[in-house]
C-alpha cells in the first residue's frame, strides 16, 4: 500500500503532525507510520547559489565584473542543514511514496520553502497543501480533512521565487557595487535602504524644527481647573506672551460666569485582534521589546507550547470558519487572571461581529488569538507570559462590552473672555475590566463637581502657562514598524495605485521580515540606539548619499510588491518581472560606476587590528560598543563593552562589562564599579543564602498542583447543595 511524505517546516511542527498521525516509528529526521511519513525541514534547506557558483571571478570583489546576471538561476543546498536534506530527499524518493503533502507555514515563504526542496530532489509526485493556522491536534485533523490540490498555489510559488531572484539581483549587484567602489561594507536593498531613508527624514526634520514659546491661562476655582480659549480659534495657546499678560491684568478680581453644562455620554470600543506588527509594537512600548525579541518569543508559544496561532500574520481579523472554535479557546484561557472574565463569557451568548470577524479582512493567516490548548502558566518563561497575557487579554476584550464614561464640558466667561473644563465620569467598565489600572493610558479628566449654568464663582486665581513646541520624536522601534508598514508619508510622487498596493500588502517588507530588517541595520553599524531612541551612524548617512535614488524610496517596493502580487494572482509571468530587474540592476550599477563621490571613515580610531593593523573602527552596536577593522576583507571584530542584565546594587540599572579577560570590570552610570571576580564572589555568596528565583520556583510548583482545572465543573459543583 502506497504512503503519503509529510513535508513540514520544522521538527517541533513535524512531531506534532506525526503524533496525529499516528506515525509513531522513529527514524533518523522522520517519523513514519501505517500510512504517512512525516519529515521536516529546518526553515530553508535550499538557497540561491553565491555568485561564484556562476564564474569562479566572482570570488574576488571586482566593481570590473558587475554586474552579474545569472541567464538561469542555480539552486544549492545549505552546507550546515544538508543532513536533514539528505533525509528529506530519500522519503520524497521512496519508491512506496506516491504523494507529497506540503504542511510548510500557510504563506509564500512557506511554499518556497517546500518547493525549491522538491525540485531540488528531483521528484515528480502529485502534491497536496496543508494550509492551516494553528498545530494543535484539532487544526491538523482538520487540516487533513480538507487537503487542497498543490498546483492552486504554483502561482503563489513562482511569486516567491521572483522575490527571491529579484531581492538576489539587485541586493547582490548593489551591494558589490558599493562595497568595491568606496572599500567599506555598505549593504544595500530594497527594503533596508528606505528604511534607512524614513529614519534619515525624521532626523532632518528634528533638525530642522524650530522651537518656538507658548502661552496660556488657567483660571482656578476651588477644585476645578479652567482653560483659557481663543474665542475665534478655540486654540488653548498662543504664541503672544503679550497678549496674556494684557489678560492676566484685565481679568484680575472678575468673577467666571458658568454659561453652558453639556454632558454627553460616550463608548470606547475594544481595540482589534493582535496581527504580527501591532503585537510588536505593544511589547516596545510596554516591555522594550524588540521586533525580533517579540517574534521569536511568539514563535516558542506557537510551535513549542502550542498556545497561541501562527505569528507571521498581517491580520486583524478571523475567518468565519474559526467563529466556532471560540467556545474552546475561551475554555483554554479560563485560568490563572483570566478566568473570572472568561467563564462569564462562556456563561452568555457568544457575540461576534464585524469588528473582528470578516473573512474579506483574511489572506493566508487570520489573527493572533489563543488556541484551544490550556497553558501551564508556571512553564511559561517571563517574556513568554509577558506576550501571552498581551495576546489573551485583547482577545478577550473584543468579546466584552465597550467601556462606557460620561463627559462634562463645561463653558465659561471672565468678562470676555472664554474658558473651558472638561472632566468625566465612568458609567461601565466594559472591556478594560480586564485591564489593570496601571495599563491605562490617562486622559488628564477627572471628575467635575456637580455645578448648574448660571453659577457665579468668585475668588478665581489666575496662573500663565508657558512652555515652547516640539519636534518630532525620533522614531524607536515600535514607531519604524509603524512607519514600515504605513510608509506612503515618505513617498514623494508615488502612484495612488502604488500608494494603494503597498498598504494592502503591509507596507515595506513583510510581517515576517521587518524584524531582520532592524536587525540586519543594527549589526551592519548603519543604525544605532541611545535609549530607546533611534539614530543613524555616520555610515548610515553617507550610504543613504552613495545609493542609487530608487532604492531609497519606498515607492520601489510598492512597484515589486503590485508585480509579485500580480504573478501570484497568475496576472503577470514570473520571467518579465525578472527580466525587468537585470535591466534595473544593470542601470544602478552604470550609475554607482559614475559616481564621483567619496566615502569617508569618520569613527577611526588609533587602535591597530590585531590581524591586519589597519586602523580600527568604533562603533555602536545593540547591546555594546565595538571595534572593527576598516577593512571588509579582514572584517575582525572586538568588543570593548557591552551591556548586560547584571543590576547596579546602588541605583539598580543595567552594568557595563568593560575590558578583556581577568581584568573585565562592570562599571554603572552612577559611578560604581566592580571586578568581574568579585561580582561573580558576590552572587555566588547570594546564591548560597536563597534568591528570589528559589522563591519564584517554590510558588511555580505550588502553581503547578493547581492548575489547569476545569473551571466550568468547579462552578458546577459550587452549584450543588448537598
Amino acid at each position: 500500500m502506497s504512503k503519503r511524505v509529510v513535508l513540514a517546516e520544522k521538527p517541533s511542527v513535524g512531531r506534532d503532525i506525526a503524533r496525529v498521525l499516528g506515525c509513531t516509528k522513529q527514524g533518523q529526521g522522520y517519523l513514519e507510520g501505517k500510512d504517512y511519513v512525516v519529515t521536516w525541514a529546518l526553515g530553508h534547506l535550499v538557497t540561491l547559489a553565491d555568485p561564484e557558483a556562476y564564474d569562479v571571478k566572482y570570488k574576488s570583489w571586482n566593481l570590473e565584473d558587475l554586474p552579474m546576471l545569472p541567464k538561469a538561476f542555480k539552486f544549492v543546498v545549505i552546507k550546515k542543514t544538508a543532513k536533514q536534506f539528505k533525509v528529506v530527499k530519500e522519503q520524497l524518493l521512496r519508491k512506496d511514496v506516491s504523494e507529497i503533502v506540503i504542511a510548510t507555514d500557510a504563506g509564500r515563504e512557506g511554499e518556497l520553502v517546500a518547493r525549491l526542496i522538491i525540485e531540488k530532489s528531483g521528484v515528480k509526485k502529485p502534491l497536496k497543501r496543508l494550509w492551516i493556522s494553528s498545530v494543535t491536534d484539532q487544526a491538523i485533523k482538520q487540516g487533513f480533512k480538507s487537503l487542497k490540490d498543490g498546483r492552486h498555489y504554483d502561482d503563489l510559488y513562482a511569486s516567491a521565487l521572483a522575490r527571491s531572484e529579484a531581492d538576489w539581483i539587485v541586493g547582490m549587484n548593489a551591494t558589490r557595487a558599493l562595497t568595491t567602489k568606496y572599500n567599506a561594507q555598505l549593504s544595500c536593498g530594497r527594503v533596508q535602504t528606505p528604511t534607512l531613508a524614513m529614519i534619515s527624514k525624521r532626523e532632518e526634520e528634528i533638525k530642522q524644527f524650530k522651537s518656538e514659546p507658548y502661552f496660556g491661562l488657567t483660571a482656578m476655582s476651588e477644585s476645578v481647573k479652567w482653560t483659557w480659549q481663543d474665542g475665534k480659534s478655540k486654540s488653548t495657546q498662543t504664541f503672544e506672551e503679550q497678549r496674556i499678560d494684557e489678560l492676566m491684568r484685565a481679568l484680575k478680581e472678575k468673577p467666571l460666569q458658568i454659561i453652558e453644562v453639556k454632558k454627553a455620554e460616550k463608548k470606547v470600543y475594544a481595540p482589534g485582534l493582535y496581527d504580527l506588527t501591532e503585537l510588536q509594537r505593544d511589547a516596545n512600548k510596554r516591555f522594550g521589546f524588540s521586533a525580533k525579541e517579540t517574534l521569536s518569543t511568539m514563535q516558542k508559544l506557537y510551535e513549542h507550547h502550542k498556545v497561541l496561532t501562527y505569528p507571521r500574520t498581517d491580520s486583524r481579523y478571523l475567518s468565519t470558519d474559526i467563529v466556532a472554535t471560540l467556545p474552546e479557546r475561551l475554555k483554554a484561557v479560563a485560568i490563572g487572571p483570566y478566568r473570572g472574565v472568561a467563564n462569564q463569557l462562556l456563561k452568555g451568548k457568544i457575540v461576534t461581529n464585524s469588528s473582528f470577524v470578516d473573512n474579506k479582512k483574511v489572506s493566508d493567516h487570520h489573527a493572533i488569538i489563543p488556541t484551544e490548548q490550556t497553558p501551564l502558566l508556571s512553564d511559561l518563561s517571563d517574556k513568554e507570559r509577558k506576550i501571552y497575557d498581551l495576546v489573551v487579554k485583547r482577545f478577550l476584550s473584543v468579546f466584552m462590552k465597550p467601556y462606557i464614561y460620561e463627559q462634562t464640558t463645561m463653558l465659561a466667561k471672565m468678562g470676555q473672555e472664554s474658558f473651558v473644563a472638561k472632566g468625566k465620569r465612568v458609567v461601565s467598565l466594559g472591556f478594560k475590566e480586564i485591564y489593570h489600572v496601571d495599563e491605562e493610558e490617562g486622559d488628564g479628566l477627572a471628575n467635575l463637581p456637580v455645578v448648574e449654568e448660571g453659577t457665579v464663582l468668585s475668588h478665581i486665581k489666575l496662573i500663565k502657562i508657558s512652555g515652547r513646541t516640539q519636534p518630532p520624536a525620533y522614531f524607536n522601534e515600535a514607531t519604524l514598524l509603524s512607519a514600515m508598514e504605513n510608509p506612503s508619508r515618505y513617498m514623494n510622487q508615488a502612484s495612488s495605485e502604488v500608494v494603494k498596493t503597498l498598504k494592502e500588502t503591509g507596507g515595506l517588507g513583510t510581517v515576517a521580515t521587518r524584524a531582520d530588517i532592524i536587525e540586519k541595520l543594527f549589526n551592519s553599524f548603519m543604525i544605532e540606539k541611545k535609549g530607546q531612541d533611534i539614530y543613524l551612524t555616520s555610515k548610515g548617512r553617507q550610504l543613504l548619499e552613495l545609493a542609487p535614488k530608487e532604492l531609497k524610496s519606498p515607492e520601489l517596493t510598492g512597484q515589486w510588491e503590485k508585480k509579485l502580487q500580480d504573478i501570484s494572482n497568475g496576472r503577470l509571468k514570473r520571467q518579465q518581472f525578472v527580466g525587468q530587474m537585470r535591466e534595473y540592476a544593470s542601470q544602478i550599477v552604470h550609475e554607482i560606476k559614475g559616481s564621483e563621490a567619496t566615502y569617508k571613515h569618520e569613527n577611526l580610531t588609533t587602535t591597530k587590528c590585531p590581524t591586519c593593523g589597519k586602523p580600527m573602527l568604533a562603533v555602536n552596536g545593540k547591546r555594546g560598543k565595538m571595534l572593527v577593522c576598516q577593512d571588509r576583507e579582514c572584517n575582525t571584530k572586538k568588543t570593548v563593552s557591552q551591556l548586560t542584565n547584571a543590576r547596579c546594587p546602588n541605583c539598580h540599572k543595567k552594568l557595563e562589562l568593560r575590558g578583556e579577560g581577568d581584568s573585565r570590570m562592570f562599571s554603572c552610570v552612577c559611578g560604581y564599579r566592580e571586578k568581574l571576580s568579585t561580582f561573580n564572589k558576590r552572587k555566588s555568596e547570594q546564591k548560597k543564602q536563597g534568591s528570589k528565583r528559589d522563591v519564584q520556583k517554590y510558588l511555580r510548583e505550588q502553581e503547578k498542583q493547581q492548575e489547569p482545572m476545569n473551571s466550568a465543573l468547579a462552578d458546577a459543583l459550587a452549584k450543588l447543595k448537598l
